[in-house]
């Protein structure tokens, strides 16, 4: 299994605060390996990156609420999260793995709604091991029905365009990670851009303005992105979200600190009010806060 590089362990204030009840719309919980065992099979481990080190990042950067994503890490198995939200408490959610549809029963998934649950994360990238069968996914979208939850999409490596048909004609409340990992050297003219903005016309679909760092070409101060996250924000601007994406899983070169991110979306927005909606106002519209 390749090693991967760790956050940064001392995230620094930002230029200027985020606006109050700012929302990180998705971070992860990893380890320790003692008490959270990997799954059989999972693609890949990151180095610790616990709770208490996401509050420590989150308080210094200004943020006060959150959303704790599983990764492919535990599959199905949510204690991380469980006991992750059990300690932050009420201004932080969470986001289940879709495997847990395929492997839990329908008390487990209560138990997951109880604890701040309100959305499931789908990937069909083969590589992570853990995409489900098309019968499973139908019926993980019906449950996600019935529970109230949001349907949340992790692009393949090379965007939204070769799995899209799977969840283009649902009509729950999705969100699509990452930008839709388009590649900014093609401008507007990226397919994964131009499919990511037909499908927020159509309106229950919302975008994560987040792995700017990643997505980019150029590098720091990764300014080729903003236009793509300028673009989206002219579409859909109650349907933007942030997230800083910590610990930043599977980073082959240094992460950022995580106020360089934060100062990245404030780059993004036109105005102040826009900022707001981005950080404030639609992740808590979604995520139930």
């Amino acid at each position: 299994m390749p090693t991967y590089l760790p956050f940064d362990p001392n995230p620094r204030r930002p230029s200027k605060l985020p606006p109050p009840k700012t929302v990180d719309s998705q971070f992860h919980v990893l380890g320790p390996l003692e008490k959270y065992p990997v799954r059989p099979g999972a693609a890949y481990q990151m180095p610790t990156a616990t709770w208490e080190a996401a509050l420590r990042m989150h308080k210094a950067l200004g943020i006060e609420r959150g959303v704790i994503v599983q990764t492919t890490t535990y599959g199905a198995d949510h204690t991380v999260v469980l006991d992750g939200l059990a300690a932050m408490g009420p201004n932080y959610r969470g986001c289940a793995n879709a495997l847990v549809f395929a492997e839990a029963d329908d008390a487990y998934l209560a138990k997951l709604h109880e604890a701040g649950v309100r959305g499931a994360r789908f990937s069909f990238r083969q590589e992570l091991g853990a995409v489900l069968s098309d019968k499973d996914f139908a019926r993980a979208i019906a449950r996600i029905r019935e529970l109230g939850w949001y349907v949340k999409i992790q692009p393949e490596k090379d965007g939204i365009i070769s799995s899209v048909e799977k969840y283009q004609s649902l009509n729950v409340p999705l969100l699509i990670d990452h930008m839709a990992r388009p590649d900014p050297t093609r401008g507007k003219n990226d397919p994964n851009l131009q499919k990511m903005l037909e499908l927020l016309s159509k309106g229950n679909f919302w975008v994560m303005l987040s792995l700017g760092e990643k997505t980019s070409k150029a590098g720091p101060p990764w300014e080729d992105v903003i236009p793509i996250a300028r673009t989206y924000i002219e579409a859909a601007p109650d349907r933007c979200v942030w997230a800083t994406d910590w610990p930043h899983p599977v980073s082959v070169v240094q992460p950022p600190n995580d106020a360089d991110l934060l100062e990245l979306v404030y780059k993004y927005a036109p105005d102040e009010a826009t900022l707001e909606k981005i950080l404030v106002h639609n992740p808590a519209r979604l995520f139930g806060f």
